[in-house]
């Protein structure tokens, strides 16, 4: 009865609700797609989505690592209101998820793949959840379960592949001697093969997001909404575990037909736990008002250019290695980052 007056639909005599997809990559740096100033390979679907939505030029996650950084997402909420602060860690068992919120809006929820971390994923309680990871196999479970579901109720469908997280299996296309090296990373023959491996799986969740697009256009309602981000930065020095640019900025594309102008690009600063309340303001739903993060509907509407004054982003390590403490704020002109 709670969660029914919390989330009463605004929007109760439209006829249906738009589905929603959410595609997640895992340990991708915004600035390495050439959406955002990458020269060292194409990324074809991305560029295409970002054509037919609106690119947020400055988003930002509540932590750099997976498990932190997802919870954040699926519940709204910073680490250190979520529970979920070092690595590995989860939310407190007494905290509102978003499939729940989602189910309570009349949604059937679903994620496949990495879209909560590990070991943690049943506890968000999805109607279906399976968490093989890599593409081969979600280009499976994805397919099927679309073209046999049956379930008459909107969807909220979550998909999360692992790349381009390590140890970075595909066989290389991409030349180590044609890539334009970050200014942060030494320029040796070592790291040019990584970061060829690296772009390698960049390349690898493109071509699935084409997939993807193309099963969902064809299952799912003609507006659904289509979002695409990634959990932090890449697993290199200055990236992911820390709170610079490289770790903390990362891509985020929001496309939904006559409802996003196409095209479009915002400078409106955002962060990963605003996902929420924006997901739950789409479906049509009433935003709690305990939640740290804040919708973005308006912007994504043309109703606004702006949304946040300051970001705050933090890191507590792992409890095993990269044991130390990082916080940071920054606003559209400083950052700075404590580093205790």
């Amino acid at each position: 009865m709670f969660l029914s007056a919390l989330c009463h639909s605004a929007y109760a005599d439209q006829p249906r609700l738009p589905d929603i997809v959410v595609y997640l990559a895992d340990d991708l740096s915004a600035a390495d797609l050439a959406l955002y100033g990458g020269t060292s390979i194409r990324t074809p679907a991305i560029d295409q989505l970002a054509a037919e939505g609106m690119v947020f030029d400055q988003a930002f996650v509540a932590s750099p690592s997976c498990a932190v950084s997802r919870a954040a997402l699926l519940t709204g909420l910073m680490p250190a209101r979520n529970g979920a602060e070092e690595n590995h860690s989860y939310p407190n068992e007494d905290v509102l998820r978003l499939p729940t919120i989602l189910n309570d809006l009349d949604y059937q929820t679903a994620a496949f793949g990495k879209v909560a971390h590990l070991r943690s994923a049943p506890d968000y309680h999805f109607d279906v959840i399976d968490l093989r990871q890599h593409i081969p196999e979600l280009r499976k479970t994805v397919k099927t379960f679309l073209e046999e579901r049956t379930d008459p109720r909107p969807l909220a469908l979550f998909v999360g592949v692992s790349d381009p997280h390590v140890p970075w299996p595909s066989e290389s296309t991409v030349d180590p001697q044609s890539i334009t090296m970050p200014p942060q990373l030494l320029d040796t023959p070592r790291t040019r093969v990584q970061r060829s491996r690296y772009l390698q799986e960049v390349k690898d969740l493109d071509a699935y997001l084409a997939e993807l697009r193309e099963l969902t256009n064809k299952h799912l309602s003609d507006d659904a909404v289509f979002l695409f981000s990634s959990d932090h930065g890449s697993q290199f020095p200055f990236g992911k575990w820390t709170l610079y640019d490289e770790g903390i900025r990362v891509p985020l594309i929001v496309a939904q037909s006559g409802r996003i102008q196409a095209g479009t690009r915002t400078d409106a600063m955002v962060s990963w736990v605003d996902i929420l309340p924006t997901l739950i303001d789409i479906a049509g739903g009433k935003v709690p008002n305990h939640l740290d993060g804040r919708s973005f509907a308006k912007v994504l509407r043309g109703e606004t250019d702006s949304h946040r004054e300051r970001i705050f982003t933090t890191h507590s390590g792992d409890l095993l290695m990269n044991v130390y403490l990082s916080r940071s704020v920054r606003t559209d002109r400083y950052k700075l980052i404590w580093n205790p």
